[in-house]
This record gives structure tokens, C-alpha cells and sequence, in this order.
């Protein structure tokens, strides 16, 4: 879960302590308010959290399991204002702030990114805050591993399709075919639309609203996050169009298309976040009115038994089987057209296993180099899918020029589009981006952004512009 952080000099103080459990990727951290004590955060601990505020893959699974995270402790000491004793926060007050209290390790499997500084109240766990209804319940039963898998698999797999639908329809609604506001030509590629969208809405369902939606379903939290909005964005599909203009010499274009599709993806997912919490706002003003607390009826519907998760996965099941069967059916009906709607449906069936590798590979942020944790800042799981994305597209781009039939560019068209689309993402990129430069280390935003992009289009250019330009292809 993102933890952007602030320096001492911000409005909300506290302070964190080290947790006394092992290191682990989600350490809870002993926090105390204090009108009189400035706002810090080890430099360790931040360069750790701040690297895992996209995803942090199935490591949330298996530190349940095994009891890697410690507990985080909160308490309200002597803050007070005007006289007045703080009262200690309530669930509304946390959600507002895009905390909940469910586990901190579902949480951290959404995308989201850092609020605002002056909005960090501290990342709370589920032991550390209970009400005094949830302790007379007891502890929710844990369900059998494989099938704590089995659901984040499923739920990644039904969101991944639809995140690719709803790209290739942005393609088709912004491209030349219909609006003409972006094309293979210029700095407005066909997939910024598509990052713009995912970004923008990573700010409501990642950061504003991710706690309401955890209070439902874990599950449908990753689902939406890390299944829908990271295959809705693209970053392979970004970097292949700047190494289309490269080939064709349009330098200047290339440069700009990197610093403006970098830009309007970072200033969505703010408009995102601001536009949300007015909306949050609006509804908690309504319940307060109504002498209810914000989505007070969200506990009706929340899938925390056995049998609900049994009867969501069932359902997923079949709506997963019900979209790779229309697909497959379509796929053989339109493959030998070599049109785009044969490239699509192939998209849908392979898109699935790219949203499993990039949530596999998402365990890696936030653990570093080697032994000493080296870089921990940097978000190695998510550099390493956006790469290897990247890579692979412009190999598959060489081998379509090479081969020029119309079978192979399909087959090629698919793949990029659905799993190599779904591999690589921007809405993790731009909100691990933006969780770094609201940290102490704002650099690191940068250099983060210079490493991804100069990797990705060095290598490209490689594998892509170099073989073109030597032999030759149209």
C-alpha cells in the first residue's frame, strides 16, 4: 500500500517507529500523534514503501499465511487542539483518507497511489484498529491457500479482458476511425487515451475509494486495480509507437511523445484523486444528513465467509469461460479476415496469463538487490514487466516486418495487444511515479522514470529500429 510521505515541516505531525517484527515487505509501524513532535519516517522504511505503492503481487498471500508483517500499533497520545483531546479516528474518517480495516495485505495488492501529504494520517492495519463489535465476533476464518489464489487469479483474469476490451475501444473512439485525435503519426499515440482513462480513474478506485471497496471484497479490490486498470494501460504499447516514430526519423516527436504522455498520465491520476474525494465529500454530507455514516450498508455486502467466496468464484468462473468461449468462436470466424476484430478476440484469450506474470513479478518491489536490500526505492517487479514488455513487442514488431504475411501480423497484433498489454502497465508505473515524488527523495520520481523509459527504448531500439534500419523493412 502506498505510504507517500512528507518532511518535517508538513501540517501533520507524528512520528514511526521501527516494528519489532522481521523485515518484511509489509512492516506496520508503531505511530503516536503529537501536536509537539515533528513528522519522520526512517529512510528505509519510506525508499521500502514507497517502491511497493503499486502492487507488491502475491507476497499480501503469503505473508498472511506465514505471519511475516508485525502488528502495527496506533495510539492517540496528547494531541489536542485549542485545549481539546483529539478523538481517535473513526471508520469514516479513515476511509476518507483511503485507509480501511481490512488487512493491510489485500491493500496492498491494489495500485494505488500516495495521497497528499497533508491527508497521511499513518497505514493501519486490521489488528490495530478493532471495534468492539469485531472483537466480540472474533477473527475471520482464513480460507485454504490455494483457494486465496485461486480467487485472485480468477478475479485478475475476468478484470484483465475487460481492461483490454475497453483499451481497443478508446483505440477505435480517439483514433483516426472515428474522432482522429490520435494515430501511429504523431506524439498523440493511440494508447494515451487508455493511460489517461486508467490513471485518472486509479485516483478514485485506488486511492479515495479503495478502502469502501475492500470492505467488500479483497478480491474485487486487486480485480479492479491490479486486474482492470493495469491491462486498461499500457506501457508496451507506448513505448512500440515512440520506436515507430524513431524509425522513421521523427526524433523530436519521440522526445515529446515520452515528456507528454508522461505528464498527462501524472496530472489524470491527480485530477483523479481531487475529483474523487469532492464526490466523497458530496456523500458524506448526504449520510450526515441522514444520520448515517458513509456506505454504513457496505457490511451486508461485504464476501467474508466461505460460502460467499465459493459463490463469487463460481460465477467468475463462468464469466471467464463464457469470455474465452465468445472469443475463441469469434477469433476462428474472423482470423482468416486478418482483421482488427480477429487481433482483439486473440487478445482476450492471451491477455489473462500477462495480468498473473505482472502480479507474480509485482513481489519483487520493495525487496531490493541481494541480501542488503540494495535500491529498495526502486520497483524492481514492475520495471522488470514494463521492460520485458517492451522487449518483447519490438521483437515480435521485427518478426512482423520480416515475415509480412497477414497471418503472422495477426497473431503478432494479438499477442501485443492482450498479454503484452496486460504485462506492462502505467497505472502502477505513474503511481509508484507519484507516491516517490511526494516523498523526501522527489529525485527518485525522476530517475525512476528516466531508468523505465531510456531501458525500454535502448533495448527497443535494439531489438526493433536497428534490424529495420539495416535491412531494410517497409
Amino acid at each position: 500500500m502506498d505510504r507517500g510521505t512528507t518532511d518535517s515541516e508538513t501540517r501533520q505531525s507524528g512520528s514511526f517507529g521501527h516494528p519489532s517484527s522481521a523485515s518484511s515487505s509489509m512492516r506496520r509501524h508503531s505511530a503516536s500523534f503529537s501536536a509537539a513532535v515533528p513528522f519522520h519516517i526512517d529512510d528505509d522504511i519510506e525508499s521500502e514503501s514507497v517502491s511497493e505503492a503499486g502492487d507488491i503481487g502475491d507476497r499480501a498471500l503469503h505473508s498472511k499465511r506465514h505471519g511475516e508483517s508485525g502488528k502495527f500499533q496506533f495510539s492517540i497520545g496528547h494531541a489536542s487542539q485549542n485545549g481539546v483531546a483529539a478523538p481517535p479516528p473513526d471508520d469514516t474518517m479513515l476511509s476518507t483518507y483511503g485507509y480501511g480495516s481490512r488487512d493491510l495485505e489485500a491493500l496492498n495488492t491494489i495500485s494505488p497511489v500516495s495521497p497528499l501529504p497533508e491527508e497521511i494520517i499513518s497505514p493501519l492495519s486490521t489488528d490495530a484498529i478493532v471495534c468492539s463489535k469485531d472483537k466480540k465476533q472474533g477473527s475471520k476464518k482464513e480460507l485454504p491457500e490455494l483457494l486465496d489464489y485461486v480467487l485472485c487469479l480468477i478475479h485478475l483474469a475476468v478484470f484483465g479482458i475487460l481492461g483490454v476490451l475497453t483499451r481497443y475501444l478508446l483505440q477505435k473512439l480517439f483514433g483516426p476511425e472515428v474522432v482522429g485525435l490520435t494515430s501511429d503519426q504523431n506524439i498523440l499515440y493511440l494508447d494515451l487515451p487508455s493511460n489517461m482513462v486508467g490513471s485518472f480513474l486509479m485516483g478514485w478506485l485506488g486511492v479515495v475509494f479503495k478502502a469502501d471497496i475492500t470492505g467488500v471484497s479483497d478480491y474485487l479490490a486487486i480485480g479492479l486495480t491490479t486486474g482492470y486498470l493495469g491491462s486498461l494501460t499500457t506501457f508496451s504499447g507506448w513505448n512500440q509507437k515512440m520506436l515507430d516514430l524513431a524509425v522513421d526519423g521523427h526524433w523530436v516527436f519521440v522526445v515529446l511523445g515520452f515528456l507528454v504522455g508522461l505528464f498527462l498520465a501524472a496530472y489524470s491520476i491527480l485530477f483523479g484523486v481531487e475529483t474523487a474525494k469532492g464526490f466523497r465529500w458530496l456523500l458524506t454530507r448526504q449520510k450526515e444528513r441522514s444520520g448515517s455514516g458513509i456506505f454504513s450498508s457496505r457490511v451486508n455486502w461485504r464476501v467474508d465467509s466461505c460460502r460467499r467466496h465459493l459463490a463469487v468464484m463460481m460465477v467468475f468462473i463462468l464469466v471467464l469461460a463464457a469470455l474465452w468461449s465468445v472469443s475463441g468462436a469469434l477469433l476462428k470466424e474472423e482470423f482468416s479476415s486478418g482483421s482488427s476484430a480477429a487481433q482483439l478476440w486473440l487478445a482476450c484469450i492471451v491477455g489473462p496469463p500477462g495480468v498473473w506474470i505482472r502480479w507474480f513479478l509485482a513481489r519483487l518491489n520493495g525487496r531490493g538487490l541481494g541480501r542488503a536490500g540494495l535500491l529498495k526505492w526502486l520497483p524492481f517487479g514492475t520495471i522488470i514487466a514494463n521492460v520485458s514488455a517492451a522487449c518483447i513487442m519490438a521483437a515480435l514488431s521485427t518478426v512482423t516486418k520480416a515475415v509480412n504475411t497477414q497471418n503472422c501480423d495477426t497473431v503478432v497484433s494479438g499477442i501485443q495487444l492482450g498479454f503484452l498489454g496486460c504485462l506492462s502497465t502505467v497505472s502502477t508505473f505513474i503511481a509508484e511515479f507519484n507516491a516517490m515524488r511526494e516523498s523526501n527523495h522527489p529525485w527518485r520520481a525522476y530517475a525512476y522514470a528516466l531508468i523505465t523509459i531510456c531501458f525500454s527504448f535502448g533495448l527497443g531500439t535494439l531489438i526493433y529500429s536497428v534490424p529495420v534500419w539495416t535491412k531494410g523493412y517497409e
